[in-house]
């Protein structure tokens, strides 16, 4: 299954989920009317508590009315639920007991999951997200959090940490990667959201049911039976809605797990990895087990099964273990091995955990050339779907990376000066008037570093700056927003001091706003509401005009580039715009507007791009950057351009 049609699937989850939900709002609704016609029968007709006197209690005006307050307090409990949960994925991460892993940490252990991660993340062209570790979890477990790609956690249990080797890691954060890219993040948290609205009515009783017992300690009332029975009724309703929801994480979640363990194999190509760490589970005293009393609420999310159920196979929220590890281990022989002794720090250190020469020399020359020529349209297809060469090209180009420059993107305030060296002009008299302004307007001893750092980057090549953005973005999610508000001046006035920006700064700033803002204004993303092309085409034309103007040196091969768009999106009626009608202010309204395009019309629209910046069949890796860079703005992660290994003739 390719990207958008995962993401296409989890939109269709989440209908699903709201039709699940609205009929077990109505079997909650029935139910507390039966009850509320119990206890009055009973009152009307102490001893004779018969079908005729709670029958005598129905009527619709009642029926709508106790119906309608059953739902605006389910309405209630989920709206709070959901936006508690509105901070993004560290709230999710923090609730279960997770510490966050500091970019720079120096712990082995640590070291060699922030490893894996940022290799993941480069070679799907996302952000790294940052890391939370679960310290006090022996159970191997994992999970991925958050309402979009830019504020999305990857949490890992020490257990996880401890007892997998380096390529089960890999499998599980790989499986972690696939429900960020796949949108089931979002469904995870809708889904906490609801089943909290459905358990509030049994808190209700259960809170009613003490306020009852501590009254009665204080009085000698004899006549609250009736409310006694009133609050264990509605205890009774909360554990049917526990049921619900239990029900409803199980039919919403099982298959989602077998396209995210088939997602890590399909990326790593290594089916032993995801299936070592099954296997580990089925063999290991805790199992995928957390100890947690949030543990319930977050099961669904879960790389493994997280807590145990009374009716496990009615309730599970995923596959049996069994089942998981022979749809990626076929030959399985069903035994679980013994699993005892945690990985030692030296295998940590050998998985990935150490620094420097050593581990550049150890990925450089591991790393295995990719075969054959990936051809420009496969770039669309691997949208959302890395490849083993891509995680070994995101391995060489963070070995490739000197020190200085990784531990500054690792901190706060090295993050910040790492970004504005990507800014720095070619032109020695603007890059002046740059770090000056630095040096001015800049934190304490900003331009200091940035000036140091800045041979370094420019010394690494147009294919390192995404990820260095994507290692930096962390950090700079640690900054105070007065610091961020000073960063944000900084960027602007950097990119605005040549009189002129070009679309890598424009894309630059547009990443960092996307993944940035939302933590830092509260801005939440808005939800695909475009169905066709047609909905948005001034805003098509705007794009691809640009493309035309931008990355066509040949003015009169520009037409012929703007028309392979157009034939790609078979829309006749598109126009070529003149260079000075398009801005990037233009252009910023458009990719916004074009990002809420529905999953399935999103590939479309990116071949039509890469059709004008390639129509000449040859394309630099500037172009090839710009390309990954506005997939990105479009919610579309692209795996890094494999230029170096024939990927396309370059020009």
């Amino acid at each position: 299954m390719d990207f958008y049609q995962a993401q296409d699937d989890a939109r269709r989850s989440t209908t699903r989920l709201i039709v699940y939900f609205i009929l077990a709002v109505i079997s909650l609704v029935i139910m507390t009317n039966l009850l509320i016609m119990l206890v009055f029968g009973y009152v009307e007709g102490p001893g004779q508590l018969t079908l005729q006197n709670i029958a005598s209690q129905f009527d619709w005006m009642t029926f709508f009315a106790i119906g309608a307050l059953v739902v605006l307090i389910i309405a209630v409990g989920s709206a709070y639920k959901i936006l508690t949960l509105a901070g993004g994925g560290n709230v999710v991460a923090e609730s279960l007991g997770g510490t966050p892993i500091k970019p720079n940490t120096g712990d082995a252990l640590e070291r060699k999951v922030l490893n894996v991660v940022e290799e993941m993340a480069i070679a799907s062209g996302t952000p790294v997200p940052p890391v939370y570790l679960l310290k006090d979890e022996e159970g191997i477990n994992a999970f991925a959090a958050g309402n979009t790609p830019a504020d999305a956690v990857i949490g890992i249990t020490r257990g996880t940490a401890e007892q997998l080797t380096r390529a089960e890691l890999q499998g599980v954060v790989a499986h972690e990667f696939s429900h960020i890219l796949n949108g089931d993040m979002r469904m995870n948290i809708r889904l906490i959201g609801v089943l909290h609205g459905i358990l509030v009515i049994g808190m209700i009783g259960y809170y009613v049911l003490r306020s009852m017992t501590y009254s009665r300690r204080r009085s000698n009332e004899k006549n609250g039976a009736p409310i006694l029975a009133l609050a264990i009724g509605l205890m009774v309703i909360g554990f049917a809605g526990t049921f619900f929801g239990n029900l409803i994480k199980a039919s919403v979640s099982r298959n989602r797990e077998f396209l995210a363990d088939a997602s890590a194999v399909q990326y790593t190509r290594d089916p032993h990895g995801i299936a070592g760490a099954l296997k580990k589970i089925g063999g290991h005293a805790a199992g995928s087990t957390l100890q947690t009393p949030q543990a319930p609420t977050m099961s669904h999310a879960f790389f493994g099964q997280g807590v145990s159920h009374f009716i496990q196979s009615l309730f599970a929220t995923h596959p049996p273990l069994d089942v998981r590890i022979k749809r990626v281990d076929p030959g399985w022989d069903g035994k679980f091995p013994a699993v005892e002794e945690p990985v030692s720090g030296d295998a940590a250190r050998q998985s990935g955990g150490e620094n420097g020469d050593e581990r550049r020399r150890a990925v450089l020359e591991g790393a295995v050339v990719a075969a054959g020529v990936l051809q420009a349209n496969e770039m669309i297809d691997s949208v959302g779907r890395p490849q083993t060469e891509h995680i070994q090209y995101a391995g060489e180009i963070i070995a490739a990376i000197p020190r200085a420059v990784r531990e500054a993107a690792a901190e706060p305030y090295g993050a910040r000066a790492v970004v504005y060296c990507l800014l720095l002009d070619s032109e020695r008299e603007i890059r002046a008037q740059q770090l000056a302004h630095l040096e001015r307007e800049g934190d304490h001893g900003i331009g200091k570093l940035v000036h140091t750092l800045c041979g370094d980057i420019a010394a690494l090549g147009v294919e390192a700056r995404l990820p260095l953005v994507d290692l930096a973005m962390p950090a700079l999610r640690e900054l105070s927003p007065g610091q961020y508000g000073l960063f944000r001046r900084n960027l602007d006035a950097l990119i605005r001091m040549d009189r002129r920006i070009n679309l890598f700064e424009w894309a630059l700033e547009k990443i960092l706003l996307q993944n940035l803002e939302p933590q830092f204004t509260g801005r939440r993303p808005r939800a695909p509401r475009h169905g066709s092309l047609g909905a948005v085409r001034p805003h098509v034309e705007t794009l691809l005009s640009l493309l035309a103007h931008a990355c066509v040196k040949d003015e009169q091969a520009r037409p012929r580039a703007f028309e392979a768009a157009r034939l790609e999106l078979d829309m006749p009626d598109l126009e070529l715009a003149p260079k000075e009608r398009i801005d990037l202010d233009a252009l910023d309204t458009a990719v916004d507007e074009l990002a809420l395009l529905k999953p399935l019309i999103k590939p479309r629209l990116l071949k039509a791009c890469l059709a004008c910046i390639t129509h000449d069949e040859a394309y630099s890796p500037e172009e090839m950057e710009l390309m990954r860079a506005l997939a990105d703005t479009l919610d579309c992660p692209m795996p890094p351009y494999l230029g170096g290994r024939g990927q396309g003739r370059a020009r």
